[in-house]
């Protein structure tokens, strides 16, 4: 199988250089400062596996068609990655890396339906530098069907990839996408702080926002009578549990979780957008939480609250104090 990968960012790169250290023929799409980067130098991958050199093919575009593409770009960023590479991409099956619950329908305005494949990457990695990815801490790789149901090439695919990640296939991988926002939703704090997830977690008064989002984002989705479904280390009796308790005990909990997630210092997608200069993607996230509660009628002033927070940091190019966060936030957390 020929596997090329679209974006060269923190997931995209670990994905691209880990199946080219098993030997699987892989290409990578970057933007042209990282492909020259990547060509000239090697991929480099450093963390919980060791640091690796990888020498691998890096293009701006596709000048060939694969068995399998892997968007692994932004949500925001899928039409021009489509639109670039669309003539050596039809036909084939694509799948799909994004957070959030969109990117399916953008990649169906240009693929047919019965080749998009939906994942949800459960490990974790940092963009760096171009041609410079650290892995984080381990996880699965869940995959489905995004529109039909699981067949043959579902399970050919997921064998293949599980050559670099533990595999497994979602006969519910929608359900399991909203439940992926909850883990995504408190992204957007080291965002606004312009600081490590470690950094700002180890803070209970800022653990306590983390857990008010949850109880917001969980009370949207239940009156909209959205479907959950547990992820592997993440399963549904723990959002409902800690967003049962009150906020000081579920923040201490919080607190210890996102504290050892990962030895090296852990950013997130959304300040990892922000550290390059790019947009993020936190329409995908908390804003998909303000997207549901006003289509169903209801409100969601805190993610709201902190989307705006977002796109100012995104604007402004300068992060918010902790003073001003808890300010924010305050009427939605005591």
């Amino acid at each position: 199988m020929k596997i090329a990968v679209i974006g060269a960012g923190a997931i995209g790169g670990l994905i691209a250089g880990y199946l080219k250290l098993k030997g699987i023929d892989v290409l990578l799409v970057a933007h042209p400062e990282s492909a020259k980067i990547i060509n000239s130098q090697g991929l480099k991958i450093s963390g919980v596996r060791g640091d690796f050199n990888i020498k691998i093919d890096a293009l701006t575009h596709l000048n060939l068609k694969p068995d399998l593409v892997i968007l692994a770009t932004k949500t925001q960023d899928l039409n021009a990655a489509l639109k670039d590479n669309l003539n050596y991409m039809r036909d084939i099956a694509v799948l799909t890396t994004q957070n959030g619950i969109r990117a399916e329908e953008v990649v169906a305005q240009y693929i047919l339906r019965e080749n998009i494949i939906s994942s949800i990457v459960m490990f974790g990695a940092t963009y760096l530098n171009p041609a410079e990815v650290v892995h984080n801490f381990e996880g699965s790789w869940i995959m489905g069907k995004a529109f039909t149901d699981n067949d043959d090439l579902v399970v050919g695919l997921s064998k293949v990839l599980s050559n670099i990640f533990p595999t497994l296939i979602s006969e519910d991988i929608k359900a399991m996408k909203y439940t992926k926002i909850f883990v995504n939703a408190n992204n957007c704090i080291p965002a606004i702080l312009g600081k490590s997830m470690q950094e700002v977690f180890s803070d209970i008064e800022i653990s306590k926002i983390s857990i008010a989002i949850w109880k917001e984002g969980l009370e949207i989705i239940n009156k909209a009578k959205i479907k959950l479904a547990s992820l592997p280390d993440f399963p549904l009796e723990r959002l409902t549990k800690l967003t049962s308790l009150p906020i000081p005990e579920a923040a201490k909990i919080f607190s210890a979780i996102m504290v050892n997630l990962s030895k090296e210092p852990l950013y997130g997608s959304i300040l990892q957008s922000i550290k390059r200069g790019r947009a993020s993607e936190i329409d995908y996230l908390n804003g998909e939480f303000v997207r549901i509660a006003k289509e169903n009628n209801l409100k969601a002033p805190l993610n709201e609250s902190l989307v705006n927070m977002v796109h100012a940091v995104e604007k402004n190019n300068c992060f918010f104090s902790k003073a001003e966060l808890l300010e924010v936030t305050r009427g939605w957390v005591n």
